[in-house]
């Protein structure tokens, strides 16, 4: 908790709790023996205190109150030692991840009034594999004892089960599109709308970004250097959401650490003199980064040459944004079929990135020149990524069907820009688009092209002109305009008589 005077926390202003699950008895235990030696039994105290503002079976926002009641509970003396106590307190359950604290400035009150989210212990597996904290408790406690802890909370297997056992595991559980068949072509609105007005507000903001952040701003500025040309735009993201969910989106899309992102922020180019963040720059110094990173992990296993398949990112657990209704259902090619179902595919293209589609594609390091047709067609064409998905779908469903087909990047180049054309902008078209690539009854006039295409070199060039037919006429002529047709011509002929005499 970051404070310029104490004088802004006081016993008289006013806040309340806000927390989206319940303390269980798995919790209550990592409390106890992992968090308070670490934080200390004050803080601790504190965060079970906020913790059951809420009755245990709700979730949500607890009443506003003074902090003089806080105070009190806890035995802390309202005065400037109990206020540096309590903040003191708050900043280590912010440290290890319990606490999240927000300011608000009340203008019709003239005052703040704080905002403690509560975060959920973590469970001891994540724990354990968190390096900072582990270590943290290791300098509190020892070695041996975070060994023996760890124990305490890991019931192993039964004896009978060996290696040979877990290798002929076998998954038999049935998927959910297995079981349940759901109406996808009648959407309830009505249903829709009632949901979204009866969820909290702030759950309705948590699903705004489809991506949860890799990294805030916090994790950026410790990293950034102080004396760095963009330091001050840098520090201007701190209340803007908005560029620090793009630049979250560019680090996933192109599998960046922080150290990347804060050597691309600190480039010439990545800010306006506004300090406003230049996405495509900013993507395309992503994509040479992330272009010479494959190449240097390909020479080193070439090097070393080893022929094992690199170590895959952990698959996201983040949950799904978009889901694909039936009928824009696409066929597994082959390589896909031993890994997942029809319906675990689709979300795949609706939802991954093309980088991570095509290291699936691949049982190896990913070719370049595949990287660079779609590094093109993403960061020149500006086709969206399920869009891509679907193209590369496509080449790879022709590959399939023809053997000796291949796949070049003016044909790649020449289906790209016939989408952008045609504004294939959503996941629906990319899908009718291509179903009508593979529809085989074609248009007279595409026919026609290709017969043209194909008869030789000197008919290229060469429009066929259309031919007037020679037809009689089957208009009647009156007699009285016969006539008159007849002294208009010999006129004619005596004015060309005359004018040749």
């Amino acid at each position: 908790m970051r404070m310029k005077s104490l004088l802004h926390y006081t016993e008289h202003h006013r806040y309340y709790t806000y927390r989206d699950f319940s303390l269980s008895s798995l919790d209550e235990r990592m409390l106890t023996l992992i968090y308070q030696p670490m934080v200390g039994a004050s803080a601790v105290g504190l965060y079970r205190l906020l913790a059951q503002h809420l009755p245990s079976e709700q979730t949500g926002y607890s009443k506003p109150e003074p902090h003089k009641g806080l105070f009190l509970t806890l035995g802390v003396e309202p005065s400037e030692r109990g206020r540096t106590l309590m903040i003191e307190n708050a900043s280590k359950l912010e440290a290890v991840g319990l606490l999240q604290t927000h300011r608000l400035y009340l203008p019709e009150q003239d005052q703040y009034m704080y905002e403690y989210e509560l975060q959920q212990p973590l469970p001891p597996s994540d724990f354990f594999a968190t390096q900072h904290l582990t270590l943290l408790l290791r300098d509190r406690i020892g070695k041996f004892a975070v060994l023996s802890l760890q124990e305490r909370f890991w019931n192993g297997e039964p004896e009978e089960l060996g290696e040979a056992g877990r290798a002929a595991k076998e998954n038999i559980s049935q998927p959910f599109y297995e079981i349940f068949e759901l109406n996808t072509h009648v959407i309830d609105y009505e249903l829709e709308q009632a949901l979204s007005e009866a969820s909290p507000a702030r759950r309705q903001s948590k699903n705004v970004p489809a991506e949860e952040p890799l990294f805030d701003y916090s994790d950026v500025i410790l990293h950034f250097p102080r004396g760095a040309r963009n330091r001050s735009f840098v520090e201007g993201l701190r209340h803007n959401r908005e560029q620090m969910g793009m630049i979250n989106h560019v680090a996933r899309k192109f599998d960046l650490n922080v150290e990347d992102i804060v050597r691309l922020l600190d480039e010439e180019g990545i800010f306006t003199q506004g300090g406003e963040l230049l996405l495509d720059n900013l993507q395309n110094r992503a994509n040479l980064t992330f272009r010479q990173t494959a190449k240097r992990t390909e020479e080193r296993q070439v090097k070393a040459a080893r022929a094992v398949r690199p170590e895959e990112p952990a698959p996201d657990d983040t949950p799904v944004e978009h889901a694909v209704e039936m009928e824009y259902y696409l066929e597994v090619p082959q390589q896909f079929q031993s890994k997942c179902d029809i319906h675990q595919y689709n979300m795949l293209l609706r939802n991954e990135p093309y980088t991570g589609l095509l290291r699936n594609f691949f049982p190896g390091t990913v070719p370049g020149p595949w990287l660079d047709m779609f590094s093109k067609i993403d960061l020149s064409y500006k086709l969206p990524g399920e869009v891509i998905n679907v193209l590369i779908h496509y080449l790879v469903t022709l590959l399939g069907k023809d053997g000796d087909q291949r796949i070049s990047r003016n044909f790649v180049d020449s289906i790209a820009s016939n989408m952008l054309l045609r504004q294939i902008d959503t996941y629906e078209k990319a899908v009718r688009y291509i179903r009508d690539q593979d529809n085989p009854k074609r248009k007279p006039s595409a026919q026609t092209g290709g017969r043209a295409r194909t008869s030789g070199k000197a008919s290229r060039g060469k429009p066929e002109l259309p031919i007037v037919q020679n037809s009689p006429v089957q208009t009647a002529v009156s007699d009285e305009e016969f006539a008159e047709y007849v002294r208009m011509a010999e006129e004619m002929k005596a004015s060309k008589n005359k004018s040749r005499n």
